[in-house]
């Protein structure tokens, strides 16, 4: 039974193979039915035996983060969910990418935006001169009280997409550059006119939808067309967080509508959502490590032991035979790492510890062709 459950541990590992469809909505809902809310809360909500996973997590949040953190945690997560008889449902690989999904949208906001920086970007980048605070200065610019979804930094780029063509107009009448802005401007932004007088005090959040629609979007959208080979996204937003890849349409709009030349396609906020988690699961679940560094954790980590040789108890798992990945990890854990860690208790082996990085290069390390 034993060496059963360390064969099922590695076949549902390496099920995975592409790029999931991550949505943060289901992943929420998992977080519960999961019982993981039981001890662990996010942003507050939640349980309070454990660690507030909205918050101890950086903005550096890759698969490799979320399967190093629950690796090295496994055994005290077991112990406390036996002591108070939680029984956890059933997770696979893409269930598992649903909560990387809801975790990174609830980890969002973790690099504080700052309301005294948002002014003085909101004026510098001649926002004032159109959009006043209570009252419309133009026709065509609502005045800042009657923004909606201000605590949504997908609305907001959405509506500033939109309304881009006539944005660019009124900048060229008034001789002004085209205002470009970073990711944190934007949160500086959000979090000033969050709290104007009048303003709308609406939560903050990010959603992360199923990029099932997104691909078609983008080709439907005229994007396609133009980003392939050289000017492909894949490398170019690699490490981008969702409002990073907004930001940047917003930023490549003009050139965008100058090679086309027409106006930038209008999106509605769902087709800006499943554009936006389309490019950021394409980037994001592709999480690239070394495979030269991952082949010595495989040896410092003793996998070798059961993984090599004439007696392994476990498959061979090196030379690239199966695909590895952070998502694929976790779903095995939780599926089957009791009974591995047993397994290695009884080969008085400790369980192996890993950061993100060794994750990473160790991923790499055993989906190289050849790798012995």
């Amino acid at each position: 039974m034993r060496r059963q459950a360390v064969h099922l541990l590695i076949a549902t590992a390496v099920a995975w193979a592409a790029s999931p469809a991550a949505d943060s909505a289901r992943g929420a809902k998992l977080f519960e039915t999961l019982s993981c809310v039981q001890c662990h809360s996010v942003n507050g909500v939640g349980g309070t035996i454990a660690p507030d996973l909205g918050r101890i997590v950086n903005r550096n949040f890759t698969p490799s983060t979320v399967a190093s953190t629950m690796w090295n945690h496994a055994p005290a997560m077991w112990a406390a969910m036996r002591d108070r008889d939680i029984q956890a449902g059933d997770l696979n690989e893409q269930a598992a990418a649903d909560l990387f999904a809801f975790f990174y949208s609830a980890r969002f906001f973790e690099k504080p935006g700052d309301a005294g920086r948002g002014k003085r970007i909101f004026e510098a980048k001649h926002c004032t001169e159109c959009h006043g605070l209570t009252d419309a200065k133009i026709p065509e610019a609502k005045p800042v009280a009657q923004w909606e979804a201000t605590g949504h930094p997908m609305a907001m780029v959405n509506a500033m997409w939109n309304h881009g063509t006539a944005m660019r107009q009124e900048f060229a009448k008034r001789k002004l550059s085209y205002p470009e802005i970073t990711a944190q401007d934007l949160t500086d932004i959000l979090v000033y006119v969050r709290n104007l007088p009048g303003g709308r005090a609406a939560g903050v959040g990010l959603e992360i939808t199923s990029d099932e629609n997104g691909q078609a979007l983008f080709e439907s959208k005229g994007c396609g067309g133009c980003h392939v080979g050289k000017l492909a996204l894949t490398s170019r937003l690699k490490g981008m967080t969702l409002t990073d890849i907004a930001v940047a349409m917003w930023n490549h709009a003009p050139r965008m509508a100058a090679r086309m030349g027409t106006d930038s396609p209008r999106l509605e906020l769902a087709e800006m959502r499943d554009i936006t988690s389309y490019l950021w699961a394409g980037q994001f679940f592709e999480d690239a490590g070394d495979a030269v560094a991952g082949r010595r954790i495989f040896a410092a980590k003793k996998c070798a032991v059961c993984h090599e040789g004439a007696s392994a108890a476990a498959p061979k798992i090196t030379g690239g035979v199966r695909a590895f990945s952070g998502a694929g990890m976790v779903a095995a854990l939780w599926h089957h790492g009791p009974r591995m860690l047993e397994q290695m208790k009884s080969r008085k082996l400790d369980w192996p510890r890993f950061d993100a990085r060794d994750m990473s290069n160790l991923i790499a390390y055993l989906n190289q062709k050849g790798a012995k």
